[in-house]
């Protein structure tokens, strides 16, 4: 009996389901996973399982999906870090385990405008800070061909993966790679500050399913309540950003401890896929208000 693609990826997603690996790492269930791992081992395109759906599949090729589907399961490793590349805003981006899997909601305020209100001709300087792979400082350059964009990461093996992706997409010349904790090692102000730093509190921490623990730690944990390296940023930040700057921050699951942490903080709560308590907005003039 001939197999067809969309049969391997429907007995696929029942397996993924069956060994109860966890998602969000670029899919939310076993059907998306299953369709994205399937496609990739057998070199087609990720967004056209419609067109062939009815493909027959050789039998060398099942085993092939056989056995990634089985490290997909016994190492329980996302699926970005085995197919090495990820998706955001339709964008490609490398990734491997030196840097968290890319998935930030930012992305998608950079796509649709919402953030363009907040900028204008002044706009020149962008600050990508945790930049991991890179990816949000690659769609920012993207996005806005007038500017110029620095991405800092505290860490040396996320930094060499960015390098990858601004190379990849022809932008060395206008995406900077700092090492740099924080804002420490940054030497300009910036007129628009993007950041998706460590925010998971440590009790999340130690709930994470080994998917995400397969990550960087140092890119996930934001200490007890998850707002280590936010108090930091919002302590420096006046002092990197211009007048009319804006910064752009994602906070996940932890709006609760970020409000107890900076209770006067007057913050513009911007609207997600996820919802309305992921990403918040923030004004030079709100950061330095007493």
């Amino acid at each position: 009996m001939t197999t067809t693609v969309l049969q391997l990826v429907e007995a696929g997603a029942a397996r993924l389901e069956a060994a109860g690996v966890a998602y969000g790492h670029g899919t939310t269930n076993a059907f998306d996973e299953a369709a994205w791992l399937v496609l990739w081992r057998l070199g087609l395109p990720l967004d056209a399982l419609d067109d062939v759906a009815a493909r027959p599949v050789a039998p060398a090729e099942r085993q092939a999906v056989a056995a990634l589907l089985d490290e997909r399961i016994a190492s329980r490793k996302p699926a970005a870090y085995l197919t090495r590349e990820a998706w955001l805003q339709g964008v490609p981006f490398y990734v491997d385990e030196r840097a968290i899997v890319p998935r930030s909601f930012i992305a998608e305020l950079l796509a649709d405008g919402t953030i363009d209100p907040w900028l204008g001709e002044h706009t020149r300087h962008v600050l990508d800070l945790c930049t991991g792979n890179g990816s949000l400082a690659v769609l920012a350059a993207l996005a806005w061909p007038e500017v110029q964009v620095d991405a800092a990461d505290l860490s040396p093996d996320a930094l060499a993966v960015a390098r990858i992706n601004v190379e990849r997409h022809g932008l060395a010349g206008r995406i900077r790679l700092i090492a740099s904790d924080g804002l420490a090692a940054l030497d300009r102000r910036y007129d628009l500050v993007l950041c998706n730093p460590p925010y998971v509190n440590h009790a999340s921490m130690q709930a994470l399913p080994p998917e995400y623990r397969a990550e960087p730690a140092l890119a996930l944990d934001g200490g007890a309540d998850g707002m280590d390296f936010v108090r930091g940023l919002l302590a420096g930040l006046p002092a990197r950003l211009s007048p009319h700057g804006v910064l752009v921050l994602e906070i996940g699951h932890e709006r609760a401890h970020f409000e107890a942490a900076f209770p006067s903080l007057q913050a513009v709560w911007l609207e997600t896929s996820a919802g309305a308590d992921q990403v918040l907005l923030l004004t030079a003039e709100a950061l330095c208000s007493p």
